[in-house]
C-alpha cells in the first residue's frame, strides 16, 4: 500500500472513531434554553419586536406543567393563574425526533395564517387556534420566556411560559 493510500485509510479510520463520540455527545435538545430562546428571538427579530430574555421562574413553572402532561399523557393548557398570569405555548411530538428549533418552528409556521389587526381577528382562516401560538411568540409586550421539556410514554412535551402574557382581545400583537 502506498503512503497516500495509508494516509487516506488512517483518515477514514480517524473519522469513524470520532463520529460515535460526536453522535453520543449530541442530542436534538441539548442546550434547550439557548436554542429555544434563539429560535424565539429569530422570529421576533424578523417581526421587528425586541428579543425575549430567559426567566428561571417561568422555566420552573413550565417544567412543573410539562412533567404533569408527560406523566398523565394529557395535552391541555394549564389552568389560568389569576395572581400570576402567564402566556403558554404547548408542543408535543415523537420522542427524540424533533430538535428544539423544530418545536418552536411549529409555532412560527402559524405565521402563514396570520393577518395584521387586533387579536383575535388575526387569522385568515377565522380560527384563532391557527395563529394563537405564533401571536404569543411575537407579542410585543412579552419580554420574558421560560421553557421546559419532559418525556412521556408516547411523546415529548415542550411547555413555554411567557411574561407578559399575550393574546389579549382587542390588542395588536405587534
Amino acid at each position: 500500500m502506498s503512503i497516500m493510500g495509508l494516509r487516506g485509510r488512517l483518515a477514514r479510520l480517524s473519522i469513524m472513531a470520532v463520529v460515535p463520540m460526536l453522535v453520543g455527545a449530541t442530542s436534538l435538545t441539548n442546550n434547550l434554553e439557548q436554542r429555544v430562546l434563539a429560535a424565539h428571538n429569530r422570529e421576533r427579530d424578523v417581526t421587528g419586536v425586541p428579543p425575549l430574555r430567559w426567566n428561571l421562574a417561568l422555566e420552573a413553572s413550565a417544567r412543573e406543567w410539562a412533567d404533569h402532561l408527560a406523566a398523565t399523557g394529557r395535552f391541555e393548557h394549564a389552568p389560568e393563574r389569576p395572581r400570576d398570569p402567564q402566556g403558554e405555548n404547548l408542543w408535543a411530538g415523537t420522542p427524540g425526533y424533533y430538535s428544539a428549533e423544530a418545536m418552536v418552528d411549529a409555532w412560527v409556521r402559524e405565521k402563514r395564517y396570520f393577518k395584521p389587526g387586533n387579536f383575535p381577528a388575526n387569522s385568515v382562516t377565522g380560527k384563532v387556534g391557527d395563529v394563537g401560538h405564533y401571536t404569543q411568540l411575537v407579542w410585543r409586550r412579552t419580554t420574558q420566556v421560560g421553557c421546559a421539556m419532559a418525556r412521556g410514554a408516547r411523546e415529548d412535551v415542550l411547555v413555554c411560559r411567557y411574561n407578559e402574557p399575550g393574546n389579549y382581545i382587542g390588542e395588536r400583537p405587534f
